[in-house]
């Protein structure tokens, strides 16, 4: 197990007129790898915000992010794109596959973003890795909700990534599914992954190894199992 990313006294505050939201304060965490992490509370609480810092999509307004010991404000912009798409992967809960790619097409979405070689063996290799392999040439518009976001997983997998961000990946999903995708996420872990989620599901977050609780920008419990 090796340390992988950290975020040191991370401020994060947004302007709204002339009112100040601290949506993050003074956050200090480290996250290893492998990990299995929950990160829950209430709405507004600062999950999301975190994990955007974390996954390079939004920066903090004070603090540091280190990525492999890299502390991101000392790099450029390019070197942080680069780093986002070939280190981390991201699922969302609304899934945003294209709809008129086929579930092969969506999945090689990210090799062709990188200019990488799309290998038709590796992309049937992580359907399968997800259990859709049968659905390779249907269209989103033909598949479940928890089939549609199996692909997402999948697609965030394309580029071979030591984290996985996944943002209320079971927020549409009935709890039969929203089970079966986070038995993915385990599988994902114990294949040697950092795998973070943000959840409003205290029941499924219990299964992470890891359970991070935030409550106005403020961590009040991390717990380990």
């Amino acid at each position: 197990m090796r340390g992988l990313i950290s975020v040191e006294n991370i401020e994060k505050i947004y302007h709204r007129g002339a009112e100040k939201v601290h949506a993050l304060k003074g956050v200090t965490l480290q996250f290893n790898q492998p990990a299995f992490v929950a990160i829950v509370g209430p709405t507004g609480s600062g999950k999301t915000t975190l994990l955007q810092i974390i996954g390079c999509l939004d920066r903090a307004s004070s603090g540091v992010v280190r990525i492999n010991g890299t502390p991101l404000n000392s790099i450029s912009e390019r070197a942080i794109v680069q780093l986002r798409r070939e280190k981390i992967g991201f699922v969302f809960q609304q899934f945003f596959l294209i709809p008129e790619l086929t579930v092969k097409e969506n999945v090689a979405l990210p090799l062709l973003f990188s200019r990488k070689k799309v290998d038709d063996d590796h992309i049937m290799s992580l359907l399968h890795m997800v259990d859709i392999t049968d659905r390779a040439e249907h269209l989103p518009n033909q598949l479940s909700g928890g089939e549609m976001q199996r692909v997402a997983i999948a697609r965030a997998l394309a580029n071979d990534p030591e984290v996985i961000l996944a943002d209320e990946p079971t927020g549409n999903l009935d709890t039969k599914t929203s089970k079966k995708i986070f038995r993915v996420f385990e599988t994902l872990y114990l294949q040697g992954l950092t795998v973070i989620v943000v959840t409003h599901n205290e029941d499924l977050a219990k299964n992470c190894k890891r359970v991070i609780e935030l409550v106005d920008g403020n961590i009040i419990k991390d717990e380990t199992k």
